[in-house]
């Protein structure tokens, strides 16, 4: 089997696939309230060459593979993505990042379809901080997400917050709070 390097030499062994460019948050840091112009759906990878180029790369040495977006969750039937990914030869790991935002509703089928890892981006405990951050009142369906991977299985579950001086950064130690007796663990990301 031929082995991806990159220019340093190193083995590549960890890819990232983003399913759909489309995303249900207008974060402050990451899109314009009004949006962006979409790639027309009949550009995005469907499913099954999504699962073929999985297959190439795992043939190449790829043996960790994250599923990214925009929000994946928006994608139809990703839990049967998941399900057609987890049993391919060599791909030992597969995790999602997510806002969260519909995972209440598909974090038991991601599980059971094979998804081992989760990271799920949370940049305020309080509503409404989350809600100026993001331009959306939805920190409750974050929540009851959150609750769901819990419930589902994922452990540990990563959360992923967004540190912004003079906005959140003041929930710095309520976030490491998080990682005592619980299955969180908490990246601060700049």
């Amino acid at each position: 089997m031929e082995q991806l390097v990159d220019s340093f030499g190193r083995a590549v062994n960890y890819l990232r696939i983003s399913v759909t460019d489309r995303c249900n948050l207008r974060c402050q840091y990451c899109m314009p309230a009004e949006g962006v112009p979409w790639v027309p759906r009949n550009q995005v990878l469907s499913f099954e060459e999504i699962v073929r180029v999985v297959r190439i790369m795992t043939g190449l040495g790829v043996t960790k593979l994250r599923i990214t977006g925009g929000e994946p969750l928006v994608r139809r039937g990703l839990p049967e993505l998941v399900e057609q990914l987890a049993p391919l030869p060599g791909l030992d790991d597969i995790s999602l990042t997510t806002n969260g935002v519909l995972l209440a509703a598909q974090a038991h089928a991601l599980f059971k379809a094979g998804l081992v890892r989760l990271n799920i981006s949370l940049d305020s405990l309080r509503p409404e901080t989350f809600a100026s951050i993001t331009r959306a009142n939805l920190f409750g369906r974050i929540k009851e997400g959150i609750q769901a991977a819990v419930e589902a299985g994922f452990d540990p579950i990563k959360l992923n917050m967004v540190v912004i001086r003079g906005i959140n950064d003041d929930e710095i130690a309520d976030f490491a709070r998080l990682t005592r007796n619980s299955r969180f663990e908490v990246r601060f990301l700049e």
